[in-house]
C-alpha cells in the first residue's frame, strides 16, 4: 500500500527575500525582484539585468569556515534547508536518521567555483587551482553537504534536468515515500549561476530579456510585448514526510503532493515544441497519478517563463489537457516576480503553489499588460485574487525537452 505524502516544512532563499514568509509576503503584493546586476561589470552585456538574492550573508547559517569551502549554491541549499527543518519543526536528535533522506535538483551546480578556479588556472597556472575545486564545483554536493550537517543517511540523490530538476527531485522523494523507502525527505533544488560566463552563454542564445531601463517590467510572462526570461538565483527546500509519521509527532501540515508526472518533447535541445506536447503529457500523467479529473484543479503554476514560444506552447498544452475547463482555470508564473531560477525554479514555485492552497490566494502573473492574443487563458494579471484553491498543479519544464508536473491537494486529513 502507497504511503500518503505532506508537507510540513518549507525555506526559500529568494530575490523577493529569505524565508518563506517574506517570500510569499511579495508575492502576495506582486513585487518585482529584479533589478540591475550588481554581482560583475555587464557593460559589454546585451542584458545587465537578473533577479539576485539581497543581503544574503552564508555565516547566518553556517559556519564561516564551512561556508568558505561550500559554492554559493551549496549555501544557498544549506539555509533553504534550515529554514525548512525548523517551520517543519524537524528535531534530528528524535528521530530515526537512517528514516530522512534528502533528494536536491540544480540546473548548473557550481557554476561559481567552476568560472572561479578556471580563471586560477589561466592567469596563475595548475598549482594555485583549489584542492576544494571539484568537491564544491559539484552538482551533488548540497545535497551531500546536508547529509554531513545532519547526520541523514537516508537516500540521498541531485536530479539535473536543467530547469525542472528541482521539480523531478520533489517528485522523486515523493515516491521514495510513497514506497515507504524513508519516512522524510529533504528535498528541492538551488542555484547559483548568475556568473559573467553563464550571462554570456545565455545572451548568445538571445534568450534573456535586454528590458535593462525598465527592469521591473522585464519579466512579463504570456504578454504581447515579452523579449525573454530574466536570470534568478535562489533555492527552495521543502520538508516531505509519510503522513502517519507526520501525525505520530503531531508535525502541522501544510498540504498533500498527490501526483507526479514527466514527459518528454523528444524535440530540440532548447526550443519548447509548438504545441506543448511534453508538458501536455506531464500533465496528463501527474493528474493520472493522482487519480483527479480534469475538472477538479483550481489553480496552475505555470513554467511562464516570459519566453514568446514557451508561453504560447505551455498555453496550448494547458488546452489540450483542459478543454473547456482551461477557461475556467486560474493560470499565474511566479517568475513574473523572481525571475529565472533555472534549476531551483521547480522548487521555489512548489513552495508557492502550497502556500497559494494555504492562503486561498492566488498569486498574479505581473506585467501582464498587453495580453498575448496567442495565450488567452486567465492569468490572473497583476494582482492576487482570493479563491478557495482545493487542487494545484506546478509545471516545470527544461532544456532537453524534460517536463514534470506536480499535483498538490488541500490537506483534508
Amino acid at each position: 500500500m502507497l504511503q500518503r505524502v505532506v508537507v510540513t516544512g518549507m525555506g526559500a532563499v529568494t530575490p523577493l527575500g529569505i524565508g518563506a514568509g517574506a517570500f510569499w509576503e511579495g508575492v502576495r503584493e506582486g513585487r518585482s525582484g529584479v533589478g540591475p546586476i550588481t554581482r560583475f561589470d555587464t557593460t559589454d552585456y546585451p542584458c545587465r539585468i537578473a533577479a539576485e538574492v539581497p543581503d544574503f550573508r552564508p555565516s547566518d547559517f553556517m559556519d564561516a569556515r564551512d561556508a568558505r569551502r561550500a559554492d554559493r549554491f551549496t549555501q544557498f541549499a544549506v539555509a533553504a534547508a534550515r529554514l525548512a527543518v525548523e517551520d517543519a519543526d524537524l528535531q534530528p536528535d528524535r528521530i530515526d536518521r537512517e528514516q530522512v533522506g534528502i533528494i536536491l535538483g540544480t540546473g548548473i551546480g557550481g557554476m561559481e567555483t567552476l568560472s572561479d578556479q578556471f580563471r586560477q588556472l589561466l592567469e596563475r597556472g595548475p598549482g594555485r587551482v583549489s584542492p576544494f575545486f571539484v568537491p564544491m564545483m559539484i552538482a551533488n554536493m548540497a545535497a551531500g553537504q546536508l547529509a554531513i550537517d545532519y547526520g541523514f543517511t537516508g537516500p540521498n540523490n541531485t536530479c539535473v534536468t536543467a530547469c525542472a530538476a528541482s521539480a523531478n527531485a520533489i517528485g522523486e522523494a515523493f515516491r521514495i515515500i510513497q514506497r515507504g523507502e524513508a519516512q522524510v525527505m529533504l528535498t528541492g533544488g538551488s542555484e547559483a549561476a548568475l556568473t559573467p560566463l553563464t550571462l554570456a552563454g545565455f545572451c548568445a542564445m538571445k534568450a534573456l530579456s535586454t528590458r535593462n531601463g525598465d527592469p521591473s517590467r522585464a519579466s512579463r510572462p504570456f504578454d504581447a510585448e515579452r523579449d525573454g526570461f530574466v536570470l534568478a538565483e535562489g533555492a527552495g527546500v521543502i520538508v516531505l514526510e509519510s503522513a502517519e509519521h507526520a501525525l505520530a509527532r503531531g508535525a502541522s501540515i501544510r498540504a498533500e503532493i498527490v501526483g507526479y508526472g514527466m514527459g518528454a518533447d523528444a524535440y530540440h535541445m532548447a526550443a519548447p515544441p509548438p504545441d506543448g506536447r511534453g508538458g501536455a503529457l506531464s500533465m496528463k500523467r501527474a493528474l493520472l497519478d493522482a487519480g483527479l479529473c480534469p475538472e477538479e484543479v483550481d489553480y496552475i503554476n505555470a513554467h511562464g517563463t516570459s519566453t514568446p514560444a514557451g508561453d504560447r506552447g505551455e498555453t496550448l498544452a494547458i488546452k489540450a489537457v483542459f478543454g473547456e475547463h482551461a477557461r475556467r482555470l486560474a493560470v499565474s508564473s511566479t517568475k513574473s516576480m523572481v525571475g529565472h531560477l533555472l534549476g531551483a525554479a521547480g522548487a521555489v514555485e512548489f513552495i508557492t503553489t502550497v502556500l497559494a492552497l494555504e492562503h486561498a490566494l492566488i498569486p498574479p502573473t505581473i506585467n501582464q499588460e498587453n495580453p498575448d492574443p496567442e495565450c488567452d487563458l486567465d492569468y490572473v494579471p497583476n494582482r492576487a485574487r482570493p479563491a478557495a484553491i482545493r487542487v494545484a498543479l506546478s509545471n516545470s519544464f527544461g532544456f532537453g525537452g524534460q517536463n514534470v508536473t506536480l499535483a498538490v491537494r488541500r490537506w483534508e486529513g
